[in-house]
């Protein structure tokens, strides 16, 4: 029953121009959504062999979302791409991580926070990572290939290939070896 529920979301979801490669497994209460802002509109692609459990949201608000083959994003992972994001193959991602590619504009203090748009801040995953359960991944980062995020670490800095990061802010405190 949730292979059928599973093709009929997806059908639906190609339907509005979100482009969901082949064999691409969506759990139920999966919120997928282009969105539209600053006068763009949002675009979002899931690639190849792809698994988005149960409770994802991907929320492109005018931005780009693209999701390498064959990676996974554990239950309740939230994604914003106001300033794009892009994750590489053969990643994980945690439960209820979150990764969010733009701030608020906080300039002026005479206008309130929400009337002063956003600062759109690119995210860039690379492949064969593995971000663990409850890390926020804040915009403006870029994560290596081959990198791990320890759980509940807080990334606001760029970690280079096969670093293995921990702690809020996230701290490298190693390196996979050969």
């Amino acid at each position: 029953m949730l292979k059928a529920i599973s093709f009929i979301y997806v059908n639906l979801l190609r339907s509005f121009g979100i482009s969901i490669k082949q064999n691409v497994k969506i759990w139920p209460l999966v919120y997928i959504a282009k969105g539209f802002a600053n006068g763009h509109k949002g675009k979002i692609t899931v690639n190849n062999h792809c698994e988005l459990s149960q409770g994802t949201v991907l929320k492109a608000y005018g931005g780009e979302i693209t999701i390498g083959q064959n990676t996974f994003l554990g239950e309740y992972c939230i994604i914003y791409g106001h300033g794009g994001v892009t994750i590489g193959d053969n990643t994980l991602i945690a439960m209820q991580t979150c990764i969010i590619s733009s701030n608020h504009n906080i300039a002026n203090k005479n206008t309130l926070i929400r009337s002063q748009g956003d600062v759109l801040l690119p995210i860039k995953i690379g492949s064969d990572v593995w971000i663990g359960a409850g890390v926020k991944i804040l915009g403006g980062v870029t994560i290596g290939d081959g990198c791990i995020v320890g759980a509940g670490a807080v990334v606001t800095k760029n970690l280079p290939p096969y670093a293995i990061a921990i702690g809020v802010p996230a701290q490298i405190t190693g390196y996979r070896n050969d």
